[in-house]
Parts: structure tokens; sequence; C-alpha cells
């Protein structure tokens, strides 16, 4: 089992760590343009193997040769957020990144499953797809883990409980356009609106919503990255064990929700060959709005790019 991580930064190789602390693949294969970087973190990762206790080789590299064959490849590459910057912002420069990166991959490894984390998500998700020409269900992108995540941690900070015991699902565009499911939202089977009075529960969601942007405001130099990481790892985990797992991702829509032709944040069984199917579940009218305006703006962007 080989996996790939393109994009040598803070997010790429913390995955690439997860990925072989985890013991999910034989070979993790770290890629940056910048050379010497991803040789040096590789390296580095691969001489802690001995303390940490995995077998698996981490190779650095500044070519895309030694990532043929990958069965999973996690995107990561292109600028990150600054202070002030919106995701939009981020759409040019990184369509032409992907856009390469995702030729690439499927030039070295077209059997795999491709990871999106790369900002904006959901668009980010659609160049990859177009630029790989890969079936759907095979490119995914890091969207609604991450901000499920991050409303977990909000809400166990809150009630003082455990996040195991909090179980909640975050659906929609990465960030600004997340569309949260309050009445899918429990503490042990206990609806968070007996836990949370609702005015709360409202500046938790924002806290959530604006998530990314309160950790670029401290770091003021970079953004996220540890759950980011943790998030998409998740993703690969779930197809590497082809664990069926029901996680928020974004996918490729054909008519689901009443939505057509773009990608959004919804409800998959994710496997080995990626989303094998949408789950539709029940949504309120606002819900259903909310989760339409996310899929329209990302719609507004993808008809931007002109691809």
């Amino acid at each position: 089992m080989k996996i790939s991580v393109i994009g040598a930064g803070n997010v790429g190789a913390t995955a690439a760590q997860r990925i072989a602390e985890k013991h999910l693949a034989n070979e993790v294969v770290l890629v940056d343009v910048v050379d010497g970087i991803p040789q040096g973190k590789g390296l580095d990762m691969w001489e802690s193997a001995p303390i940490e206790g995995f077998d698996g080789k981490i190779i650095g590299t500044d070519s895309y040769e030694p990532t043929a064959g990958s069965e999973v490849v996690v995107i990561t590459a292109g600028l990150a957020r600054k202070p002030g910057m919106s995701r939009d912002d981020l759409l040019k420069k990184n369509t032409e990144i992907i856009s390469h990166v995702s030729e690439q991959v499927a030039k070295y490894s077209p059997q795999s499953k491709i990871v999106m984390v790369t900002n904006p998500l959901d668009v980010m998700t659609y160049v990859a797809y177009k630029a790989s020409g890969f079936d759907a269900k095979r490119v995914l992108g890091q969207a609604g883990i991450l901000d499920t995540a991050r409303f977990r941690t909000f809400l166990s900070m809150e009630l003082g409980v455990s996040v195991r015991d909090i179980q909640a699902m975050v659906l929609g565009g990465h960030g600004d356009d997340m569309v949260p499911l309050l009445r899918y939202t429990t503490v042990s089977g206990i609806p968070i609106s007996q836990l949370i009075p609702q005015e709360r529960l409202d500046e938790i969601v924002d806290r959530t919503r604006k998530g990314g942007g309160e950790i670029v405001k401290y770091l003021k130099t970079g953004s996220a990255y540890y759950a980011p990481s943790a998030a998409a790892v998740e993703m690969v985990d779930a197809i590497v064990n082809d664990a069926r797992r029901l996680l928020p991702c974004s996918t490729w829509l054909t008519g689901e929700f009443d939505i057509r032709d773009t990608y959004a944040g919804v409800p998959i069984i994710l496997g080995k060959n990626g989303a094998e199917k949408v789950v539709e579940i029940d949504l309120t009218d606002d819900e259903k709005k909310m989760l339409h305006e996310s899929a329209d703006h990302v719609k507004a962007s993808i008809a931007a790019l002109d691809i």
C-alpha cells in the first residue's frame, strides 16, 4: 500500500506523519516543488519510526515518479490563507497549482483516490476532478469532517464533557457556507437543544463557521494544520480499510438533495472505491435553503474558472 501526499507544508507533512504512525501504508511519499523540504521532513519522520513503532517508509521528493501506483493521494499543495484573505481570494492561483498536480496524479496513479484539502475546498475538488479525468466518486474533498470536529470541540468545551460523547454533522461548503445540523446533534443520544440554550448554540455555530479564520488570526503567518490533517487522514483511513464510514465529505452531486453538477459537503459512505453512496437525510426547509445557497456559491466559482 502506497499513499502519496502532495504538498510538504504544515498540513501535508502532518498528514504524512499521521498516515505513517497509524500504519495506513507501507510507503508514504511526500512531494513538494521546493527541493530539500520534502526530503528533509521525510527523513526526519522516518527517523522517528523506531520510537513510534512503524515500519512504513517515508520518501521525500520533488518529482512525481516515486508516487507511481499510489492507492490514495492527499493533495494539500497550494497557497495558504493569510490574515484578511478569503478562501475565494485563493481561487485563481490554486486552480493553476491543482490542475498541474491532478494531471500528474492521473499520469502516475491512474487508479488512485484523491482526497483534496487545498482551499477553496469544494472548487479545488472540482478542479482535480476535471484535470484528472477520474470518475467523480474517486475525487473527494475534506470539508465537513473538519467543521464537524471543530463544532464538537466547542460543544465539549461548553458542556465539559468528552468529545467522544458528542455526535454531530456539518454539511455544505467548507467554512463560511457550512450548514450545521443542530437537530442531529446529540450528547450520548440527548438532543443538544436540551443542554444548551439556542442563543448560546448560535454563538457556537458562528465560532465554528469562523474557526479557520480564528486560527489564522492567532498564527498571523499561517493557517490551521493539526485538525485539517487529522480530518484528511480520517478519510484516508476509511478508504484504505474499506471502513464504509458515514462521513460529511465534499462530493459530486447529480441530483441528490436537489443539487446537480457541483461539489458540496453531504453525508456519504466512504470506502475503498471512494464515495460509495450519498446518504440523503431529511432536512428542514431552512437547512435545505442553506445547503442550496452553499452549492450555488460553489457553482458560481466553478463557472468563473472556465475550465
